[in-house]
C-alpha cells in the first residue's frame, strides 16, 4: 500500500467511527421492532456482526490511527479520572511566584482510602473551554504548580500519581520569557529524588517534555490506544520531509504506539482500554486503570526509600543508547 493510499485510510478513521456507530444504532431500532423468535435470532446475528467489525477495526489499527484516537475530544482527561477513581479530591491553585496555570490539575485525594497526590493535564471539549485550559500545554507556572504539589505530598509521606495528556509544553513568547526550559529541568531533576512512590501513567497524547515533566516515575503506564514521543508525527514529517502530511509515515517511523514503547522499555504497563477506545466508556477505562494502579501503589509502598529512588534513577538512566567517543 503506498503512502498516500495509507493516508486516504487514516483520514477516513472518524467516517469509519460513525458507520459503525450508525450501524449500532440501526440495530438497536431493529430491536424494539422485532417480534418474533426467528426476528431476535436475525436480530442477535447482524449484532454480533455488527460488534465483530468493531473489533476487527479497532485491533488492527496503525499508529497513526491511534495517535487520532489518542487525540479525541470525548477521551477521558485528568477531571474525568478523579471524578471515577478518587474521593475527596481537593484541588491546589497556582506555583506561589506567577499564576494558576489551568492546562496543570493538581491536588490531594484519597486512592481506596489511602492518601495520594494527583497532578495531570487537563484539556478541553469546546472551543471555551480549550481556550481556559490552553490546549492541554502547561506553561512554567503550571510545571511549578505541580512540583509545589510534589513536594508537598512528600513532606507528609504521600504517593504521588500523574495522568499525561498533552501535545507538549506551550511554545510561545511569554513561556519562554518565564523559564518554560528551566522548569521542566527543574521538575526532572526534583522528581529523580522524591523520597516517595510516583506512578506515572499517559491516558492520551503524551508530547516531548511538556509531557517528561511530570512523568519521571517509578512505574509508567500508558492507555492502549495512547501514544508518548519527543515530537508529534506532524511535527517530525514537518522536519524530516518538509512535509507534514506525511504524518502516518513519521508515526510509523517513531515507534509512538503503546506495544512499541513497551518492548523498548520506556513503558512498564499497558493498560486495555474499553472496547471502541476510552473514549467510549469513561467508566470502563478508569475501571481498567483502577486495578493497575491498586496493585503498584501497594507493591511500591513496601518498598524503602533508599531502594525506591535508587531504581527510580537506574530506570531511566538505562533509556536509549549511549557511546562513549573517547575509547
Amino acid at each position: 500500500m503506498s503512502a498516500k493510499e495509507k493516508n486516504k485510510r487514516a483520514a477516513t478513521l472518524p467516517d469509519r467511527e460513525k458507520e459503525i456507530e450508525r450501524l449500532e444504532k440501526d440495530v438497536e431500532e431493529l430491536r424494539h421492532l422485532a417480534g418474533d423468535a426467528d426476528a431476535n435470532a436475525e436480530l442477535e446475528r447482524v449484532r454480533g456482526q455488527v460488534a465483530e467489525l468493531r473489533r476487527e477495526f479497532y485491533t488492527h489499527l496503525g499508529p497513526w490511527q491511534r495517535a487520532q484516537i489518542a487525540r479525541h475530544q470525548q477521551r477521558p482527561y485528568t477531571l474525568d479520572f478523579i471524578n471515577l477513581l478518587f474521593t475527596n479530591f481537593v484541588e491546589l491553585h497556582g506555583d506561589r511566584g506567577y499564576a494558576d496555570d489551568k492546562a496543570i490539575i493538581a491536588g490531594l485525594g484519597k486512592f481506596h482510602g489511602r492518601p495520594v497526590a494527583i497532578i495531570g493535564h487537563q484539556k478541553g471539549r469546546d472551543t471555551k473551554q480549550r481556550l481556559i485550559r490552553n490546549f492541554g500545554q502547561p506553561k512554567p507556572e503550571g510545571y511549578r504548580k505541580a512540583l509545589r504539589v510534589m513536594q508537598l505530598a512528600a513532606k507528609f509521606s504521600r504517593p504521588i500519581i500523574t495522568l499525561i495528556d498533552t501535545p507538549g509544553a506551550y511554545p510561545g513568547i511569554d513561556a519562554e520569557e518565564r523559564g518554560q526550559g528551566e522548569a521542566i529541568a527543574r521538575n526532572l531533576r526534583e522528581m529523580a529524588r522524591l523520597p516517595v512512590p510516583v506512578i506515572v501513567t499517559v491516558t492520551g497524547e503524551g508530547g516531548s517534555g511538556g509531557a517528561l515533566a511530570i512523568a519521571v516515575g517509578d512505574r509508567v503506564n500508558i492507555l492502549e490506544n495512547s501514544f508518548y514521543s519527543v515530537i508529534s508525527p506532524e511535527g517530525c514529517a514537518s522536519i524530516i520531509w518538509r512535509d507534514s502530511t506525511k504524518a502516518e509515515t513519521a508515526a510509523v517511523a517513531m515507534k509512538i504506539t503503546a506495544k512499541d514503547l513497551k518492548e523498548l522499555g520506556i513503558v512498564d504497563e499497558i493498560v486495555p482500554e474499553p472496547e471502541g477506545g476510552a473514549h467510549t466508556d469513561h467508566e470502563g477505562a478508569a475501571r481498567f486503570l483502577d486495578e493497575v494502579l491498586d496493585r503498584q501503589l501497594v507493591a511500591l509502598t513496601n518498598q524503602p526509600v533508599r531502594d525506591l529512588v535508587d531504581a527510580r534513577y537506574e530506570k531511566f538512566r538505562k533509556m536509549g543508547q549511549f557511546f562513549d567517543l573517547w575509547n
